[in-house]
């Protein structure tokens, strides 16, 4: 980004309902931060909403929010939707009109979690790069084909970015940050918030290598994994993928019980099935196509897999799985054993 000009740098936060707290409030510290340790307000925000007031968070908390209509004719430098579940229900025309005009002003558009979504309907993100969380990212590709969607932290490319929530929503503003003050204050800015490393941009959200608590299970084991993240549409037999993970099925059968805890062709249509709820809850793909995209050739066998795993069938589940299940009795309990 450009250097700071002589003034705060204005920052909007456009709070959608059901945003996720936690990634907006750790993009904003290392702004607050910076002020503080800069000795100066180097930047100042506002948090608004389409229709001003309280905003509920996933985890139920509330923000006060300013009515977009408040902004009037204001140009702030940096505007950043913050959204997560149904995205799609808060892409209204008068949100969709203010974003574009913030872009033709020159601001630089960001989105946290699944804000990019509402960036896509807004026309700013065709041709370019951006990412959401994992669980929405085949929907975002299904439902935005012009868009270069990616499996990344986050994406910072001209005047768009995109995080996908949680901590890295720190690292993303801790990149922006860079580009407006410099090295020295962004490091002691890290160092305040007890940030130990900033990931670049290209860092994948999910890595087979690294695990939050540890790795146990062994590398076979991880790799027949990958394998099956990577064959969702178009499934593999079990066979194959033992062999290519060097193992003879007994044993690739052995290891997954005792450290995934179920067979490997349970595991594999957990997660095929897993892919399949995400477009089921937020796309309006046909459900057959659902189950062909998520690599089930009878429809028969997947609304009973389906409704197995989720505890109700796939078309009840694209009305009630739209309602955050911070907020509904979360079906994810599998019924039964293997």
């Amino acid at each position: 980004m450009e250097p700071l000009p002589s003034r705060p740098v204005d920052l909007v936060l456009l709070l959608t309902p059901h945003f996720n707290i936690a990634a907006t409030m750790a993009f904003l510290d290392p702004f607050r931060v910076a002020n503080y340790l800069g000795g100066r307000q180097r930047f100042r925000w506002r948090l608004v909403s389409e229709a001003g007031g309280m905003v509920v968070a996933s985890n139920g908390t509330r923000l006060e929010t300013e009515a977009l209509e408040a902004l009037g004719d204001t140009r702030p430098e940096i505007v950043i939707v913050t959204s997560s579940w149904t995205p799609e229900r808060f892409a209204s025309r008068a949100v969709l009109t203010a974003i574009r005009r913030f872009a033709r002003a020159g601001a630089y558009l960001g989105a946290l979690d699944t804000g990019a979504m509402i960036l896509a309907e807004a026309g700013l993100l065709t041709g370019r790069r951006a990412t959401v969380h994992y669980e929405h990212i085949d929907a975002m590709a299904e439902r935005f084909p012009d868009v270069e969607v990616v499996e990344d932290l986050f994406v910072h490319e001209g005047r768009t970015g995109s995080a996908c929530g949680g901590v890295a929503a720190g690292e993303y503003a801790l990149t922006l940050l860079r580009g407006l003050v410099g090295d020295a204050l962004t490091n002691d800015c890290a160092k305040y918030l007890f940030v130990g490393e900033v990931r670049g941009p290209g860092t994948r959200q999910t890595d087979a290598r690294r695990e939050p608590l540890g790795n146990t299970a062994p590398p076979k084991v991880r790799r027949a994994i990958d394998i099956m993240e990577r064959h969702l549409e178009e499934p593999v037999t079990i066979a194959e993928i033992a062999h290519a993970a060097g193992l003879s099925q007994r044993q690739l059968d052995r290891l997954f019980r005792r450290y995934v805890r179920v067979s490997p062709q349970v595991y594999y249509r957990d997660i095929r099935l897993d892919r399949a709820r995400g477009l089921v809850t937020q796309t309006e793909m046909p459900i057959a196509e659902v189950a062909l995209a998520s690599g089930f050739a009878s429809p028969v066998y997947f609304g009973r897999a389906y409704k197995a795993r989720f505890g109700l069938a796939p078309s009840r589940d694209r009305i009630e799985g739209r309602v955050p299940f911070e907020f509904r009795a979360w079906p994810m309990q599998r019924a039964g054993g293997e």
